[in-house]
């Protein structure tokens, strides 16, 4: 396929950006041992300077305007809608052409008609961003990785920036048309710079002030580097064979010290066992200059970890990638992260052996790349059970010990802890018998994996028919009826094919969209307590032979047959187990928030996400008096001096969805205000001119919404 030129474009709304009122870029510094003090971008004086407040992952703001004796008088007080809807190409003559988002694909797809991805053109829709908040003004990135500054107390946009990888094609297809935020950077001294990465595998770096390309960033003053160079089995003529490109950046990079680093999309559920693999790279602030990349597979045969690859498959194997978010600590001086499954995420045989370094914490020397310390959290992984999220670090006291904790919550229900400058566990974690058996050719599954002692784990884990619904006899009775199509049992029973006249693959709790998703949790720095969203649902892990006419040389990946398979894609069909009708298969809850104090790893309250009014109205069970279900799906939290702030679907007065308030200690609910549309980031807190506003991305638009009390 065709390279497409890369031009960039910044609309300058206004020469300077004013500043509402706001006394300058506020970020505090800490001693460093290699050339501090560094800026620690945090909460502290009611900015939100990182992706999750502050680069330790906490999602905590100390701000108490916001109360519980307030929360329900929340009203909107702006919104803004995605500029993605209108956008620009380059013209043959090196010009500018505007028109509506669906005219500028059209003209794309005329002169190249197969640049997308089998029915996914630009779409903004997915706009799920938690913006930052520095000096009175918000940053963000779009769907179609565009660079965006609001006003925070008005909601005008500044300026954008627009990178224009909509003109290359689709991104990975792991996570099309999505993206997540952006990084901040300032030497404290007048040069700050935004950061973000783009859906065709370029760090764009450009003034936060005026969006303009930072002209000492990259080549020939572009404000961009190509992260796809130097990344084996991948360039950018390459395509998979769903037409989507093979390396994307959709989540937001991290700045540690005088370094921003960032993980990779690369495509899950393959169909060749040759992939690119994700290494994490790290480029300098000011120049754009190549740092380092830590292999996450290996990419000699002297490395740490390559006695893991049996049969030497790290030559070709791939992913092993870092697709959310990273958390750092700028005193020690290290990066934290939180790696993917390898090539293929359910079947392993074309890569025996444990497979270092995926499904691993890493610990990584942010000056030269090295690791620290690592742990992992599934051998030879078989059930896409990645890391969905960033790990919390919160300093903790566990049986009178000061500990500088990093706390990791997982799809598979578990919190991982350890010390974050050793890697030692702050309670034991134990290696214990798995299931092996499996109809799997050439499959062997490790024999052991990782198990927490503490804390317990935070939502169900398995399948057994004790775990079946049993609202009613009869409903219990169709439940049972379906799990006798699957193999089901407990955590890490390996996948399986479809037997003709038996059993349609493995029923898999958690799913492998996990427990915990992407959104993650929250940590209270101040008590050491980490709040947890997760879901309770159950997946068909069905195995299939990909068709080799689309160039597989995977013997098997998970799903329908490839060209049922791209039906389904066209249909948005997905594989969750579901019951005849619409019921749910398993027990309540259905998603759920739990606290943990993580001085004692003990869980302190649990409550359900919602009330799972879509089950509860169902025909079959409205006449039933049932508790709190749960929804089934979650949201990113936000925490505030008193309060644990989520978005739920069904929690609005006229059963839509809300943002509601939860009392920390409690788990009591404190108050909702109604959401305009569905929510799809994480909320964000500030401050501006004495004002605490709480902003939000949703859907219709999209847009972002901010709230703040009545004047």
């Amino acid at each position: 396929m065709k390279t497409l030129a890369i031009r960039s474009t910044a609309i300058l709304a206004i020469a300077i950006i004013a500043t509402a009122g706001a006394t300058g870029a506020q970020a505090q510094t800490t001693a460093g041992s290699a050339g501090g003090p560094w800026q620690t971008y945090d909460t502290s004086n009611g900015e939100w300077m990182s992706y999750a407040g502050d680069v330790k992952g906490t999602k905590y703001s100390p701000l108490d305007q916001i109360d519980a004796s307030n929360f329900s008088d929340l009203e909107i007080v702006w919104e803004w809608t995605s500029v993605d809807n209108f956008v620009s190409r380059t013209t043959p003559n090196g010009g500018e052409w505007w028109a509506p988002l669906d005219t500028i694909v059209e003209a794309l797809v005329e002169e190249t008609p197969n640049l997308y991805r089998t029915s996914q053109p630009p779409n903004p829709s997915r706009l799920q961003v938690t913006p930052l908040m520095v000096d009175g003004v918000l940053y963000f990135n779009t769907p179609l990785s565009q660079g965006v500054a609001v006003d925070a107390s008005k909601g005008e946009t500044l300026w954008v920036f627009n990178p224009k990888g909509y003109e290359e094609g689709t991104p990975s297809m792991s996570g099309p048309w999505t993206q997540r935020g952006v990084a901040y950077w300032t030497d404290g001294e007048g040069d700050e710079r935004i950061f973000w990465g783009t859906g065709n595998g370029y760090v764009v770096c450009v003034e936060a002030r005026i969006g303009r390309p930072c002209a000492d960033f990259g080549p020939n003053g572009s404000g961009m580097v190509d992260a796809m160079v130097g990344i084996p089995r991948v360039d950018r003529e390459a395509r998979d064979y769903l037409n989507a490109l093979l390396y994307s950046i959709n989540s937001p990079p991290i700045v540690v010290r005088d370094k921003v680093i960032h993980g990779s999309q690369i495509a899950d559920r393959r169909i060749t066992k040759e992939a690119p693999p994700g290494w994490v790279r790290a480029w300098d602030v000011r120049t754009g200059e190549h740092a380092w990349d830590f292999h996450t597979v290996p990419n000699s045969a002297d490395e740490y970890g390559v006695d893991t690859w049996l049969n030497e498959s790290w030559r070709y194997s791939g992913n092993a990638n870092v697709w959310s978010m990273l958390a750092g600590d700028n005193e020690l001086g290290h990066v934290y992260l939180p790696t993917g499954t390898t090539t293929n995420d359910y079947y392993g045989a074309d890569r025996p052996g444990d497979n270092l370094f995926s499904e691993s914490i890493i610990a990584v020397d942010v000056e030269t790349g090295q690791r620290v310390w690592h742990f992992q959290a599934v051998h030879h992984g078989l059930w896409d059970y990645d890391f969905p999220t960033h790990p919390n670090l919160v300093d903790v006291v566990v049986d009178g010990r000061p500990i500088k904790a990093l706390v990791q919550v997982s799809k598979q229900a578990f919190v991982y802890a350890f010390d974050r400058e050793t890697g030692d566990p702050i309670w034991p974690i134990e290696e214990r018998p798995v299931p092996q058996e499996t109809n799997m050719p050439g499959e062997v599954p490790a024999p052991t994996q990782p198990f927490p002692t503490k804390p317990a784990p935070f939502d169900y884990q398995g399948v057994t028919i004790d775990d079946l619904v049993d609202f009613t006899p009869e409903i219990r009775a169709i439940a049972e009826e379906v799990v006798s199509n699957f193999i089901i049992g407990p955590l890490f029973t390996p996948p399986s094919r479809p037997i003709e006249g038996g059993t349609q693959g493995t029923l898999m709790r958690p799913p492998d969209f996990g427990a915990a998703g992407w959104a993650g949790a929250a940590v209270d720095p101040e008590t050491g307590w980490l709040y947890v969203p997760s879901r309770n649902i159950a997946v068909a892990i069905p195995l299939y032979t990909p068709d080799p006419a689309l160039g597989a040389t995977m013997r098997y990946t998970h799903g329908a047959p490839e060209q049922q398979r791209l039906a389904q894609i066209r249909q948005g069909q997905n594989y969750e187990a579901r019951m005849p009708q619409g019921l749910p298969l398993l027990k309540p809850p259905y998603s759920r928030i739990t606290a943990i104090d993580m001085n004692t790893g003990e869980h302190v309250w649990m409550v359900p996400l919602g009330n799972g009014d879509r089950i509860r109205n169902h025909p079959r069970l409205r006449h039933l008096n049932l508790p709190p279900l749960g929804d089934g799906t979650i949201a990113g939290p936000v925490l505030t001096k008193t309060l644990l702030i989520s978005s739920v679907p069904t929690a609005g007065s006229q059963g839509g969805p809300a943002l509601v308030a939860w009392d920390k200690q409690t788990g009591e609910i404190r108050g909702a205000v109604d959401l305009p549309a569905g929510p799809v980031g994480t909320p964000m807190t500030y401050l501006l001119d004495g004002r605490q506003y709480i902003a939000v991305a949703i859907g219709g638009g999209p847009r972002i919404v901010a709230y703040a009390l009545p004047e």
